[in-house]
């Protein structure tokens, strides 16, 4: 009879494996299955996939390391093929009486898997109300009672589950995310013309640009005045605040910088962007009119998409790990191999735009660099009825775009991805 290995030695081979050995090892016999079904085994292979699995971040409820793995995988999967119906469920959600100027998440972003996952956004109005959705169900949560003037802006913290909203007028309110009951408010001299929520470890607080250029910090969820910083002599177009809160780019359309990014110029043939994002702290996205362009922080170019016909009008990216400061630095000739290492998490990019369709990317996590692959269009409803899409925001579950509508209003259209809980049949 040959040597049996015990389970200490079992364990030890069977961490030389991928998941999708593991679990042909499950099927050879009792004790076999009994090894292949070790927590750590498949913690350790959620660590090395997912860089965003450490222990003391994850919350997995009722599910174990081995369901997260598998439904996650497979998640990921039906996100990159986006098959109509198999992988995923499209709804039309109406309800607002006027178009929607923004929408945002209040629901988290973390990978849920235990059947209580549940994506939620928020959105605002010219018919003067804040209200919030359940994606999955297409049904609406709750309204706001009808506000003095039409809310124009909208920010969250899924964290505290609290909504923020500025009107017109500059009235600026907190309002509690799971039954819409108002908190605070504030009011600026003139209206905002951009906000920020920025979720400090030692408390967080609220960035807000005025038309008259200042800037307002905000404390959480008080609304009580924290600073008062003149930044521009006009109008603040956008605000974006680091992770560690410890620097806040402003910009503006007035500003006499021309199409100088980052630490580099443009192609010539590339005109100025309109929408400009970061992924991690070497990448830069840049949309102009209907193309999507990836630079490196150095201007090295990655990759240029012209997926749609129309022009972009809103570009979503999910953001790996704190970006660092931007500075001058001469073009280099490659990107660095140290690249690759930020983008063990498979995220997406997003655009949507007035042809009526989303696109859908994700990183090719088989190049040395990061670069994106073009995967999908999500389609909307008919150009008879519709305008094009506005916006666009995604959690790990979802994705939702605001579609207007000829007639002046707006609904979203909320794109669900299928998922069997705790499947073993697959890793993909």
């Amino acid at each position: 009879m040959e040597p049996q290995l015990g389970l200490h030695e079992l364990l030890h081979v069977f961490s030389f494996l991928e998941a999708r050995d593991l679990l042909c090892a499950a099927q050879v016999d009792k004790v076999w299955n009994e090894v292949s079904r070790t927590k750590e085994l498949w913690r350790q292979l959620c660590l090395r996939r997912w860089s965003s699995c450490k222990a003391s971040q994850m919350t997995l409820g009722t599910q174990t390391w081995k369901q997260y793995y598998l439904c996650r995988s497979e998640l990921e999967f039906r996100m990159e093929s986006g098959r109509p119906e198999k992988d995923f469920i499209c709804k039309a959600i109406a309800g607002h009486k006027g178009g929607i100027d923004e929408l945002a998440y209040i629901s988290t972003n973390e990978c849920r898997f235990d059947g209580r996952e549940k994506s939620v956004v928020c959105t605002v109005s010219s018919d003067s109300t804040v209200r919030a959705w359940d994606v999955q169900e297409g049904t609406e949560i709750w309204s706001s009672p009808l506000q003095p003037a039409a809310l124009v802006n909208l920010v969250t913290y899924p964290r505290l589950q609290l909504v923020v909203t500025v009107d017109k007028l500059g009235l600026i309110k907190v309002w509690k995310a799971e039954n819409g009951r108002e908190w605070a408010s504030f009011s600026l001299p003139t209206y905002s013309s951009a906000l920020q929520a920025c979720d400090h470890p030692e408390g967080p607080f609220l960035l807000v640009a005025s038309v008259e250029g200042i800037l307002y910090a905000l404390s959480m969820p008080q609304l009580q005045l924290l600073s008062r910083t003149s930044v521009f002599p006009s109008s603040p177009t956008s605000l974006l605040c680091s992770p560690d809160c410890q620097w806040v780019f402003a910009s503006t359309q007035d500003s006499d910088l021309g199409p100088k990014i980052a630490s580099f110029l443009l192609p010539d043939t590339m005109t100025p962007p309109h929408l400009m994002k970061g992924h991690g702290s070497q990448l830069i996205l840049l949309v102009s009119g209907s193309e999507l362009v990836l630079f490196t922080i150095q201007g090295l170019q990655l990759a240029a998409f012209q997926d749609h016909q129309k022009p972009v009008t809103s570009l979503w990216v999910v953001s790996v790990g704190p970006p660092a400061c931007i500075v001058a630095r001469p073009p280099e000739p490659a990107a660095p191999p140290h690249l690759a290492s930020h983008f063990k998490d498979q995220s997406r990019v997003l655009t949507a735009s007035f042809d009526l369709s989303l696109r859908v990317y994700v990183w090719n996590k088989e190049n040395k660099f990061p670069v994106l692959k073009s995967c999908y269009h999500l389609l909307g409803g008919s150009h008879r009825w519709a305008s094009g899409f506005t916006h666009v925001e995604s959690d790990s579950m979802s994705i939702v775009g605001v579609e207007a509508r000829s007639i002046g209003t707006s609904i979203l259209r909320s794109y669900c991805f299928n998922m069997q809980h705790g499947s073993d049949d697959c890793v993909n």
